[in-house]
């Protein structure tokens, strides 16, 4: 009898069309559409102005100086934009944070004057309140004169009307979130008494006019200090008698100025904790 071969079946399997090409067409063409873009970009900028290529420059060297003027606003006198020279004037954060700071106590400033014109009260006193902007912030210095002074002569106790002055000033600096420092100052005038001296007269005049504040709207976080220079620093130098070196200074201080006061203390001390170097 004869042995049955085993059937075998052979299957083919058809081979679809296109397999071969891959993703890779994909990669290329997204190159030629990147490099088409950028040429039309470039030939784009090539027609423009000046004053738009600036821009454009300005943009590419300091985004984030861009994003910083258009979040905080166009400042009086600040340049936030880009001049027809060619050249980007865009301010650095930094600058940018300064101008802020001192228009904000430039504003102080103004709401004081304002309130010290709208009281009558206050008209014998108000050509005797300086107030400046400088590098440490805004000082405000309440300064005596002839036949008129903020305290009773040759002592700490204050006028009516100075209490007043004093108490609106703080009602102002004390919505701010500016540190504070109060300063008594003395013409060169000697006291009789050798165990009472202008340094005790400034630092207790100070002394009196941080009472007033605190109690009428200056908060304890604020005030950082309380000093008496006696007549070491003279508002009329060449004259040590005149009345005008009698005052009381307070000091805003500016937030920008401040920071930079506690790196440079932070770097001090890191050097100073450093081992000396043989």
């Amino acid at each position: 009898m004869k042995k049955e071969q085993p059937v075998i079946i052979i299957k083919k399997k058809a081979s679809g069309h296109g397999g071969h090409h891959g993703g890779a067409w994909k990669v290329a063409y997204a190159d030629f559409v990147t490099a088409m873009m950028a040429f039309f970009l470039v030939m784009w900028l090539v027609s423009q102005k000046q004053e738009v290529k600036a821009a454009v420059g300005g943009y590419f060297r300091d985004p984030g100086a861009f994003e910083a003027a258009v979040a905080a606003g166009i400042l009086p006198g600040g340049k936030t934009g880009i001049e027809p020279g060619g050249a980007p004037t865009v301010q650095a954060p930094e600058q940018m944070r300064e101008e802020q700071e001192k228009q904000k106590l430039a504003t102080a400033a103004e709401r004081i004057k304002e309130k010290l014109s709208e009281g009558t009260e206050f008209a014998a006193l108000r050509d005797q309140i300086e107030m400046s902007i400088t590098a440490e912030g805004l000082r405000i210095e309440l300064i005596d004169k002839s036949g008129s002074s903020f305290f009773d002569s040759g002592s700490a106790l204050l006028r009516g009307e100075s209490v007043r002055v004093l108490g609106l000033i703080a009602g102002e600096v004390g919505t701010l979130q500016n540190d504070m420092f109060i300063e008594g100052h003395t013409d060169s005038r000697p006291y009789t008494d050798v165990q009472y001296t202008n340094w005790e007269l400034s630092a207790d005049r100070a002394n009196a006019a941080r009472r007033v504040m605190m109690r009428d709207g200056i908060k304890a976080s604020q005030l950082k200090g309380v000093r008496g220079f006696a007549d070491t620093q003279l508002h009329i130098a060449t004259a040590p008698m005149d009345p005008r070196n009698r005052r009381v200074s307070i000091l805003v201080r500016s937030q920008v100025a401040a920071t930079s006061e506690k790196i440079a203390a932070t770097i001090n001390d890191t050097l100073a904790d450093q081992p000396p170097s043989r």
